[in-house]
């Protein structure tokens, strides 16, 4: 029973932000520390501050010949079951690395040279040169440095959605990268079947098919070869009737067999050709689909948000069953440029509470030219939702431009039911930015119904133009 249907939460996986896992099985995804690293949200650069940390410091030790306490540093690293995440078919067994497996992945390091010659540089390069290391291990190592992490954000959704948490529960070791040591403490954790849990955002979870080393093998390091065999015009080198030359993949793999061995030694010799392949892998790496993790008819979820939006009365009784479908319908609409989303955050010593904030973890598309182009800083955007019957005024404008700070950002939306006088309220956004107070911008239901039937017509361009169209009228004089 998958996470949502256990707590009632009457939501899809497209309307989630976390991994909507069934807790009794394992998922085959994974967290890869190569991909967390290549994303501009917060919570990515804070996970990959946390697991650079980690390895920097193991580098460290091994390079000042503290070699008995680099090898206690990898004792943590065991066998992570609390994400659901992995390769198992069953019940969660986790394949972390292990005390004995820590061992020989120390001596694998060791032995290899790799730390000392700096070709193992992130923990992410420990799959492409170090045997017994694949996806699955690297995942696991992850989970358990960045442990803490992950319940932060645990907490974050279930705060979100009302799942009840267990309160002093044992963290599980985790890396602090302020003390720079492993440590356990006590906090609130979700617990199933007694059984910690730790939820993952989808859009930060993988397959891990593309950072690999059969990858930089095939696609890099033997068209490297091929073409140095064509320069050199050796052996291996054959013609075509039209007297063409070429070298075939299956020629040169007999020659330079597949093994992790060969690949370092390989690496040290031309080390641009491994770092083409993390630039190339970088730039074709994307958040998973939601569809991939749960198929469901699109048209049908339409019809049903559309008519639970048009059946909620406005007035403050059902301001909380507007504001969860709201975060429903903004996962679903905005995912994967905005995640992460946080319900009543508190700011200036809990004086202020803001209904929604999203980070921004867009690299192309409207919210990464809000910051590129028209140079509004949007780190995270905040979202007020207020289910009135009437015309928001400029006290709901002024208390989410209220929000803004040079740390947090200066963009925001209002939802609200009906705007009346759209004119109006537009020149009181406009009056907002000029005043240097922010940018706002309102979403009303008839907005999100058109966007919403648009998307059932497979026209995704709609959210776009509408926002778009709404800030060229904030910001242009």
């Amino acid at each position: 029973m998958k996470i949502s249907e256990r707590f009632n939460l009457n939501k899809t996986q497209h309307e989630l932000d976390f991994v909507d896992i069934d807790p009794s099985s394992d998922l085959t995804l994974f967290i890869d520390p190569y991909y967390l690293s290549t994303n501009i949200d917060q919570w990515s650069l804070e996970a990959t501050d946390i697991i650079h940390d980690f390895f920097q410091y193991f580098i460290d030790l091994v390079i000042r010949d503290k070699l008995s306490e680099a090898e206690e540093l990898l004792y943590h690293l065991t066998e992570p079951n609390e994400t659901c995440l992995g390769l198992s078919q069953s019940e969660p067994k986790g394949r972390g690395v292990g005390k004995m497996e820590a061992k020989l992945l120390f001596k694998s390091l060791l032995t290899s040279d790799a730390i000392k010659t700096g070709m193992v540089s992130d923990l992410e390069d420990c799959k492409i040169f170090i045997k017994g290391i694949a996806k699955d291990k690297t995942s696991d190592m992850v989970t358990n440095i960045i442990r803490k992490h992950l319940i932060s954000y645990t907490q974050t959704q279930c705060n979100l959605w009302k799942i009840p948490l267990t309160e002093g529960v044992p963290t599980g070791f985790y890396w602090n990268r302020i003390e720079r040591r492993w440590e356990n403490s006590y906090t609130s954790i979700l617990i199933i079947e007694n059984k910690p849990i730790l939820l993952v955002p989808k859009a930060r979870v993988s397959f891990i098919d593309e950072y690999t080393p059969t990858k930089y093998y095939r696609h890099f390091v033997l068209n490297f070869l091929k073409h140095e065999h064509l320069r050199m015009n050796s052996v291996l080198v054959q013609r075509r009737k039209n007297g063409d030359k070429f070298v075939t993949k299956k020629d040169l793999e007999k020659e330079s067999p597949y093994t992790k061995e060969f690949l370092k030694e390989f690496t040290k010799k031309h080390p641009e050709v491994f770092q083409e392949f993390k630039n190339k892998t970088k730039n074709i790496l994307n958040p998973i689909k939601n569809e991939f993790l749960q198929e469901i008819n699109i048209d049908e979820l339409i019809d049903y948000l559309i008519g639970e939006l048009q059946n909620i009365p406005s007035g403050e009784e059902n301001a909380s069953k507007y504001h969860k479908l709201i975060v429903g319908i903004l996962e679903f609409l905005f995912y994967p440029d905005l995640i992460n989303p946080q319900k009543e955050r508190e700011i200036h010593d809990g004086k202020k509470r803001i209904d929604i904030t999203f980070d921004n973890a867009a690299k192309t598309g409207f919210y990464n030219k809000l910051h590129e182009i028209h140079k509004i800083y949007c780190p995270y955007i905040f979202i007020e939702c207020k289910n009135y019957s009437n015309d928001p005024n400029n006290p709901e404008l002024d208390q989410l431009s209220g929000r803004f700070s040079k740390s947090r950002g200066w963009f925001g939306f209002l939802l609200c039911r009906n705007i009346n006088d759209m004119d109006l309220f537009m020149k009181r956004c406009k009056n907002t930015y000029i005043d240097g107070r922010g940018t706002i911008i309102p979403i009303v239901d008839k907005d999100l119904v058109l966007i919403l039937n648009e998307i059932k017509s497979r026209n995704y361009n709609q959210l776009q133009s509408i926002l778009e169209t709404r800030l060229r009228d904030v910001v242009l004089n």
